[in-house]
């Protein structure tokens, strides 16, 4: 994909990824740069705050402050948005069509980009997989 045609969600590993200066596809990068300065938000889903939790507690990441104050700021990155997770994208979460990712967070994130017409950015393999199926729209990082 060239362009997203929707705005974008970062997946967890994209947030990561990009907090830490870490390489991204090329492509990615400069659609990212391209979101920023056209002054759009880019948008994270709550569960983002969850996995980055997990992840410090299991030991997966090591983080040089407390996993909140780590994702008040990235959330403090301009126009940064946390995007919206009511009771209905949770539901719709366990009624998506095709062969979903099996991941609960990734079901979420899916259907959170469905309801909100957002593409996810990603390198998570279901997520591309159910992209590929046609249910969401992924830009790989």
């Amino acid at each position: 994909m060239s362009e997203p045609v929707h705005p974008l969600l970062l997946d967890t590993c994209a947030v990561i990824w990009i907090a830490n200066g870490d390489a991204i596809a090329d492509e990615a990068a400069e659609i990212l740069n391209q979101v920023f300065a056209s002054g759009e938000s880019k948008y994270i889903c709550p569960m983002t705050a969850w996995e980055i939790g997990m992840l410090v507690a299991r030991g997966k990441i090591s983080l040089s402050m407390r996993p909140q104050v780590w994702f008040e700021r990235v959330l403090a990155v301009p126009r940064t948005v946390l995007a919206d997770m009511s009771p209905d994208v949770l539901i719709q979460s366990a009624f998506l069509p095709g062969n979903a990712p099996r991941d609960p967070v990734d079901r979420i994130i899916a259907a959170t980009a469905r309801e909100f017409s957002y593409t996810v950015v990603t390198r998570d393999r279901e997520l591309i997989s159910y992209a590929e199926e046609g249910h969401i729209q992924v830009l790989v990082c």
